[in-house]
C-alpha cells in the first residue's frame, strides 16, 4: 500500500484534481492524503483574522469571495448537472457553517473549524470527480482517526486502531481519499497539525497502516541541491538519508516539513518526493542507507535573530550556561545555532515573539548584543569529521563574505555559517559552486 500526498498546489485546479485522479488511480492500493486547494488556508485565516477584530463585513465579504472560486471549480471539473448539483449542496453546508460562525462571538475552537474547511472542501471535490469517473473510492474522515493527546502530540496508538479498522471496514476499496492537515484534539474539538501538517499526516498514516512508501506530490521534481529561486545551476538530489532531509527540512528547504521526518523514519518507511506537474520525473528517495560520504544540498533559513551574551564571569564557570538556556526554556523558544568562547555564548533563533523579555532576563548575565535580520546557510551530507576537505571549501567560497557564526560538529550531516541577509544569494552562489562545480568530495 502506498500513502500519496498532494499539496495545495497540486489540487490548485479543477485540471490539477483531474490530473491528480490519473495518478492515483494506477491500479494500486493507495491511500490519498489532501491538502486545501492553494490559496484556501491563507483565506481562511483572513477571514479569522477580520473575525478577531470584529468586521464581520469584511469577513462575509472574503467568504463570499471564496464560494465563488469554488463555485467556478466545480462548474469545470464536474460534466453533469446531477454531479453539480450534489457537490454544490456539499459546498453550501461548509460556507452556511463559515456564515454561522461569522455571527457569533469568535474564539480560537471556531477558528480551527474555520481553518479545516479548506482539506474537508478538497477532499469532497476530489472524491465526487472520482465518483463521476466511475471510480470506487472510499472518503475517510481524518476527524475520526486522527486524535492528539493531552502534549498536543499526535496519538499513534489511537491512529494506527481507528484507521486500520475503518479500512478493514471498506473490504477490497483499493483507493481511500482523507484529509491532510486537520486532527481532533483530547477535548474532542477540531484541531490541526499546524502549518505543514499534511505532509505529518501522510507520514502518520503510512506508519500505521505500515505503508510501502510514502510520497510526496508537489510543483518541484524533489528536493534540489540548492535554492533554485537564487540558483540557477541546482539539480534534483536522487537520495538522502532522513537525517539529511530532516536537516535541510528544517533549515529552510520548503519541500517538506520537519515533521514528516520521524514517524517513517522509525518505521522504515522510505519518502519520495515526486512533481505533479512532471510525474515522470525521479524526484527524490529519502530511506535510511544512502550512499555515504557526499555532500547532498544547501538550504537557507531567513529571518534569524543571534544573541550575544559576555561575561567575564562566564570564565571557568561550570553554570553559566545552564542559566543562559534556562531563560529559553523558560520562554519557550528554541535555538538553532550555537557558539561559544571562554567569556561568551552566541545564540540563533528564529521566533522573535519573546525576544525583548529574553534580552531582559539575560542582561541579569551579562552584556547582550542582538543582530536581526540574519540568514543561516546550511550545507547538509554526510558531513562527518573524518570525511576531510568539506569544511573548508564551505569556508573558503565565503571568504570574501562576512560571516558571523559556523557551527560544524554538532551533527555529522550539517555545516551551518550565519551571514546578513543582503549577502544571503551571494553566498548560496558561491557555496554552490564550490561543492557542485567540481567532483564530489
Amino acid at each position: 500500500m502506498k500513502v500519496m500526498k498532494f499539496g495545495g498546489t497540486s489540487v490548485g485546479s479543477a485540471a490539477q484534481i483531474k490530473k491528480v485522479a490519473s495518478l492515483i488511480t494506477d491500479g494500486e492500493r493507495n491511500i490519498v492524503v489532501l491538502s486545501a486547494m492553494a490559496g484556501t488556508t491563507n483565506t481562511l485565516v483572513e477571514i479569522c483574522d477580520y473575525l478577531y477584530k470584529e468586521n464581520v463585513v469584511a469577513a462575509k465579504e472574503t467568504i463570499n469571495i471564496l464560494r465563488q472560486k469554488y463555485d467556478a471549480t466545480i462548474d469545470e471539473l464536474y460534466s453533469s448537472e446531477e454531479m453539480k448539483n450534489d457537490v454544490e449542496g456539499q459546498i453550501d453546508e461548509v460556507f452556511d457553517l463559515l456564515h454561522y460562525l461569522a455571527d457569533y462571538d469568535f474564539t480560537s475552537v471556531d477558528e480551527r473549524q474555520i481553518l479545516a474547511q479548506g482539506e474537508i472542501i478538497s477532499t469532497m471535490l476530489m472524491h465526487a470527480y472520482l465518483r463521476e469517473q466511475g471510480v470506487d473510492s472510499v472518503l475517510l474522515p481524518t476527524l475520526e482517526y486522527v486524535r492528539t493527546d493531552e502534549d498536543g502530540d499526535p496519538d499513534i496508538d489511537f491512529i494506527k486502531e481507528k484507521l486500520n479498522a475503518m479500512i478493514a471496514e471498506a473490504g477490497n476499496a483499493n483507493l481511500f481519499v482523507t484529509q491532510g492537515y486537520i486532527c481532533t484534539n483530547v477535548n474532542g474539538e477540531i484541531d490541526n497539525l499546524k502549518r505543514g501538517g499534511s505532509d505529518y499526516t501522510a507520514s502518520l498514516i503510512g506508519a500505521a497502516v505500515d505503508a510501502d512508501e510514502i510520497q510526496i506530490w508537489t510543483d518541484i521534481d524533489g528536493m534540489h541541491s540548492n535554492d533554485p529561486r537564487y540558483v540557477n545551476s541546482t539539480h534534483p538530489v536522487e537520495s538522502l538519508s532522513f537525517e539529511e532531509a530532516a536537516e535541510l527540512a528544517y533549515f529552510g528547504a520548503k519541500v517538506l516539513h520537519p515533521t514528516c521526518i520521524l514517524p517513517a523514519k522509525l518505521n522504515n518507511i522510505p519518502v519520495r518526493i515526486l512533481n505533479t506537474m512532471q510525474p515522470e520525473a525521479k524526484g527524490t528517495l529519502i530511506y535510511n542507507f544512502p550512499p555515504h560520504k557526499t555532500v547532498k544540498a544547501v538550504a537557507a533559513k531567513d529571518n534569524i535573530s543571534v544573541i550575544k551574551v559576555y561575561s567575564s564571569r562566564m570564565f571557568q564557570a561550570y553554570d553559566f550556561l545552564s542559566q543562559v538556556f534556562e531563560v529559553f526554556e523558560q520562554l519557550k523558544t528554541p535555538i538553532d545555532l550555537i557558539a561559544t568562547s571562554e567569556v561568551g555564548v552566541s545564540v540563533t533563533i528564529d521566533n522573535r515573539t519573546h525576544l525583548h523579555e529574553i534580552v531582559d532576563r539575560l542582561m541579569n548575565l551579562g552584556k547582550v548584543t542582538v543582530d536581526d535580520d540574519m540568514v543561516i546557510i546550511c550545507v547538509v551530507g554526510d558531513l562527518g569529521w573524518h570525511n576531510t576537505g568539506i569544511e573548508a571549501k564551505v569556508v573558503n567560497a565565503v571568504s570574501d563574505i562576512p560571516v558571523r557564526m559556523i557551527s560544524y560538529g554538532g551533527s555529522n550531516y550539517n555545516i551551518s555559517i550565519l551571514v546578513r541577509r543582503q549577502d544571503k544569494v551571494l553566498a548560496l552562489d558561491r557555496i554552490n559552486n564550490a561543492l557542485f562545480s567540481s567532483p564530489e568530495p
